[in-house]
């Protein structure tokens, strides 16, 4: 698939977007979803080869294909590695995955009510690596914890400003201001959140497009318009700690936005699973958000 390909499928294709993102700060809960406790490892080397194991067996499983899975969420030390002897962005892009890669560094503390994104110093080495591997686009998370207006205004801004960087860099981003759904503000924000980022599409020069990837909403419907605007390729749900069967029964309530899940996609999991449990568990997995992603209540 070359550049228009991928965005062809991303815009149009039935499916979902996997995320197999974790970084840092998640792996060890990550792996001990897994199975993994912390006592089986000892460093980041043999904690990230373990996330990479991981991954590697999900994107080599025969239940993972471009059929049902569109598009999938690398973290930087998995694009740079390998999965069956392939550049792992190849090895999506041979099954009909588009490879994205996530960017943000994590969060700073907590101010107005969010959590903005840390600097990226290296992020145009970062952008041009993927670019050459093959990756399609970007995705970049902040996160929203109160309704303050203030605080949205700045989350969203820092957003679009890094977004910028990544069209400049010929790659598509993924805008992900998260509102938390622990917030006791949750449906104040979402409404915040969707005006400041209508406001923020409706000033894009040229005709660029965007993705976001949004908390699943309190009130059903509230992003229908940003699923409708001319500047916004594809509106995508993270599960945001519901799961699987939570976050799918909220998603499906909302029209045109299709999922890409992190937890809720591998809760079932496990690393002691022989290779046929592995597979079906990953596959009936596949096939709920799917049917959650395709088919609207």
């Amino acid at each position: 698939m070359n550049y228009d390909a991928m965005k062809q499928k991303i815009a149009k294709g039935d499916g979902f977007i996997a995320a197999l993102d974790q970084s840092g700060g998640s792996t060890p809960k990550a792996l001990r979803g897994y199975g993994i406790e912390e006592s089986e490892y000892s460093g980041d080397d043999e904690m990230f080869a373990l996330i990479h194991k991981m991954r590697s067996r999900i994107i080599s499983s025969p239940a993972f294909t471009g059929d049902k899975v569109i598009g999938a969420i690398l973290f930087e030390k998995t694009m740079d590695g390998s999965v069956e002897g392939k550049p792992t962005p190849s090895a999506l892009i041979d099954k009909g995955i588009v490879p994205f890669i996530k960017i943000d560094k994590g969060l700073e503390t907590e101010a107005n009510g969010v959590q903005m994104m840390k600097p990226m110093p290296e992020l145009d080495a970062l952008l041009a690596r993927a670019k050459g591997l093959g990756v399609f686009g970007t995705k970049e998370r902040s996160v929203v914890n109160l309704a303050n207006a203030e605080g949205i205004a700045a989350i969203v801004k820092q957003q679009f400003e890094v977004g910028r960087r990544v069209l400049a860099a010929g790659l598509m981003p993924i805008l992900e201001p998260e509102v938390s759904i622990k917030s006791p503000e949750r449906a104040e924000a979402d409404a915040i959140l969707r005006d400041e980022i209508m406001k923020n599409l409706d000033s894009m020069p040229g005709d660029d497009q965007v993705m976001l990837k949004l908390s699943l909403p309190a009130n059903a419907g509230l992003y229908d318009p940003l699923v409708d605007h001319p500047r916004v390729l594809r509106v995508v749900a993270l599960s945001g700690g519901y799961s699987r069967s939570e976050a799918c029964a909220e998603l499906a309530k909302n029209r045109g936005m299709i999922a890409s899940f992190s937890r809720a996609l591998l809760e079932e999991l496990r690393a002691q699973m022989s290779d046929a449990e592995f597979d079906k568990a990953l596959g009936e997995a596949i096939d709920e958000i799917y049917t959650a992603s395709t088919q609207k209540v």
